[in-house]
């Protein structure tokens, strides 16, 4: 990955986004498009592709997974990526607030209705983010912050790399640790273990 990278995202900064993403009449349709970049690494092409057969399960119920299905992911490299329970809690109150979904219409519309092209994804985060007052940030943030805490949360789940570049969609390890901020604090407290 050439170029500047998009900003990893604090627990401040992802609190601020979303207190001036469910402002207004499209709240909470916003907030789940924070959470699907933040919670489950999603980039703005599968948030836009997003179908309600890919978050809900056979009886209507929001499923434990999302099925980001070939068609919308990046590389046609479809995967599974489970829903965090904060996720899981808007995804919830989004089908309650609409009427019963079609399985195969977008989860996330447009003010008219309509399925909302990746490019007004990626314009919706621009706007977002400049709301919030953070910079340095894109629709990708959200993508790389997932990630980010994902590799740090590593040893805590008995977890490796190779299960954070799958729930990336990445075909190579290299792509995922391109993503992955290093943190300074961190290092020193690593290299004082080391010392001992």
């Amino acid at each position: 990955m050439l170029g500047k990278q998009a900003k990893v995202l604090s627990k401040g900064d992802v609190k601020r986004l979303l207190e001036v993403s469910t402002i207004g009449q499209l709240g909470l349709r916003n907030s789940v498009i924070v959470l699907l970049s933040v919670r489950a690494g999603l980039r703005a092409c599968e948030i836009a592709g997003l179908t309600w057969d890919m978050v809900l399960d056979a009886k209507g119920n929001v499923d434990i997974n999302l099925d980001v299905r070939d068609v919308v992911s990046k590389g046609k490299r479809g995967r599974r990526v489970p829903i965090h329970p904060q996720l899981s809690r808007a995804l919830l109150r989004l089908r309650s607030s609409t009427r019963w979904p079609v399985p195969q219409a977008p989860v996330i519309v447009s003010r008219k209705g309509g399925k909302l092209r990746p490019n007004s994804i990626v314009n919706w985060f621009v706007d977002a983010f400049r709301c919030a007052g953070l910079k340095g940030c894109s629709s990708h943030s959200g993508r790389r912050t997932f990630i980010t805490l994902g590799a740090r949360s590593l040893h805590k789940a008995g977890a490796s790399l190779r299960d954070v570049q799958l729930l990336a969609g990445h075909s190579s390890i290299e792509t995922t640790q391109h993503y992955i901020d290093g943190d300074s604090v961190a290092q020193r407290k690593l290299v004082t273990i080391l010392g001992r």
